[in-house]
């Protein structure tokens, strides 16, 4: 099953078949199903790990320009507090919603499908196709989902940080932790007396 070279394998588990809606206008089915997340699903702070269960709740409709997808998609994600350092977890839901266009060979002799300009081929170009009766949704489960990643996860919002001096989580340390900060003035100095004293202890 092809569109301009493009191979659709109905096996994996984020192509989905729509033979049932019977490419009838107005007909509709509902798809839940839970699948294996993709890998490198995330960003460099937070991540859904790689075969960990998506559940997906989808609607899925016949219009007269293809398949329209409506749903949700449920998944863990997984990364490091943006303060602390600590491992984050969190569950994340996101909405899905993309029209998938039947292809040009489907569109072919229907009103408005055979006069396109260089910037119309752009577009259309860009839109999720139709294979025969198939489409990919992981594309646009990757968009819904990296653009509900927060930018910088937090164990809590309260979130104290490290103790720059010591590197201690500091929601972990008495309220009083501090350290004395040596005058930097004085580095040089302490500097010299501890190469004296390594000179005199070889003499």
């Amino acid at each position: 099953m092809t569109v301009s070279g493009h191979r659709l394998d109905p096996r994996q588990p984020l192509v989905v078949d729509t033979h049932e809606l019977g490419r009838r206008p107005g007909s509709m089915r509902r798809v839940t199903k839970t699948v294996p997340a993709p890998e490198n699903l995330g960003t460099p702070v937070a991540q859904v790990p790689p075969g960990s269960d998506i559940v997906l709740d989808l609607r899925l409709e016949s219009v007269m320009e293809g398949v329209l997808v409506t749903g949700t998609a449920q998944a863990t994600l997984s990364g490091e507090c943006g303060r602390c350092l600590e491992p984050v977890t969190d569950e994340l839901e996101v909405d899905l919603q993309e029209l998938f266009v039947y292809s040009d060979e489907r569109l072919r002799g229907k009103p408005g499908s055979g006069s396109h300009n260089g910037a119309g081929v752009a577009d259309e170009d860009e839109e999720p196709k139709m294979v025969e009766d198939l489409f990919d949704l992981e594309p646009t489960l990757r968009d819904a989902l990296v653009l509900e990643m927060p930018l910088t996860p937090l164990c809590n919002e309260d979130c104290g940080g490290l103790c720059a001096g010591c590197g201690a989580r500091l929601d972990d340390v008495e309220p009083d932790h501090s350290h004395e900060l040596a005058d930097p003035r004085w580095a040089a100095l302490a500097q010299l007396r501890t190469s004296a004293a390594g000179t005199t202890e070889e003499n």
